[in-house]
């Protein structure tokens, strides 16, 4: 028995074994909650021995897929949700960061950490707080923290938002404008409107993404605040999704050809939050306080009850053109 599990060891020490399960779990499981599930219980049974591996391939994977779903909008329709949900994004935004700096003030924890709860709360989860943290001069435990907590928080959103969204009868458009809104990461989000619907999907991935670029502005801002030298990463990644849907825009009778990659694009994002998951270890888990978790799960409730009554009640709507 002994040996049996010293082999299995060995198995997971391979950077190949967690590379055909990643493209196994893609094939067999369209919900990307099972990937994400399963990914986390075998980094917590094994150690997950290629953490850096799994975690560096599901940053680049997940960067991929976005292109790729590109291939499934029009560009008219990306422009249209876009510049529709500008202005929520901007209240959105400001109102979190505001709220997250109070939060953090009351429950007194560091600041370092309350600026990226905040901004991963408001923008995008995981890649919010790697761009900000250099303006901010954190440092590998505040980061470690941080993403432990949003990482975690992204999970139950993952699980929980649609059938929140099937009980309370929420349109495509309106779950899609609600999972970009409240869910932090960009994985979540496209995973959590890969269940529920193409259309949610289509706005859901635009909106996110809008949100996404207000990276640039807040780093630089804090940046100038805090008097830091250190640059912002832009995200390319987001000019690869333009291309793709003005690609597919320009180019119509290859319509069908593009359809393909966009389910192709979907049915990866198992696979990759698998490897996301995959990232969740004890360790990591060990690094989270009682009180920034805290901080960041009331903010995430009121972030997200808030802007889903602003949906249900009409406050919030986008214009969707095919």
């Amino acid at each position: 028995m002994k040996k049996a599990f010293i082999n299995l060891n060995k198995l997971f020490d391979s950077k190949y074994t967690w590379i055909i399960l990643a493209v196994a779990i893609s094939i067999i499981f369209r919900n990307p909650a099972y990937g994400l599930i399963i990914g986390v219980i075998l980094s917590i049974i094994t150690k997950n021995p290629q953490i850096k591996f799994t975690s560096t391939l599901a940053k680049s994977l997940l960067k991929l897929s976005v292109v790729i779903l590109g291939f499934g909008l029009n560009l008219s329709t990306v422009i249209s949700v876009g510049v529709s949900s500008i202005h929520i994004t901007v209240i959105g935004i400001t109102a979190t960061m505001i709220l997250g700096y109070l939060l953090g003030k009351l429950f007194s924890i560091d600041s370092n950490i309350r600026i990226l709860l905040s901004s991963g709360t408001a923008i995008c989860g995981g890649s919010a707080i790697a761009a900000i943290a250099p303006a901010i001069n954190a440092t590998s435990s505040q980061i470690a923290v941080s993403m432990a907590i949003v990482f975690l928080l992204n999970a139950v959103g993952l699980i929980i938002f649609p059938p929140i969204g099937h009980l309370l009868n929420l349109s495509q458009q309106d779950f899609g404008l609600w999972a970009a809104l409240a869910i932090h990461d960009t994985s979540s989000v496209v995973g959590a409107a890969t269940t529920y619907g193409a259309i949610a999907l289509a706005v859901a991935t635009t909106v996110k993404l809008t949100r996404t670029l207000w990276i640039i502005p807040l780093s630089f801002t804090i940046s100038k605040i805090n008097k830091s030298e250190s640059k912002t990463v832009f995200p390319y990644f987001l000019i690869g999704f333009i291309i793709t849907a003005t690609i597919r825009t320009v180019l119509p009778q290859f319509e069908l050809l593009f359809n393909h990659l966009a389910i192709f694009g979907k049915e990866m994002m198992s696979g990759i939050l698998f490897l996301i998951g995959a990232g969740l270890t004890t360790s990591e888990l060990k690094k989270i306080g009682v009180k920034p978790l805290v901080v960041a799960v009331i903010l995430w409730i009121i972030v997200s009850v808030s802007t889903l009554l602003a949906i249900y009640y009409q406050l919030f709507s986008i214009n969707f053109g095919a």
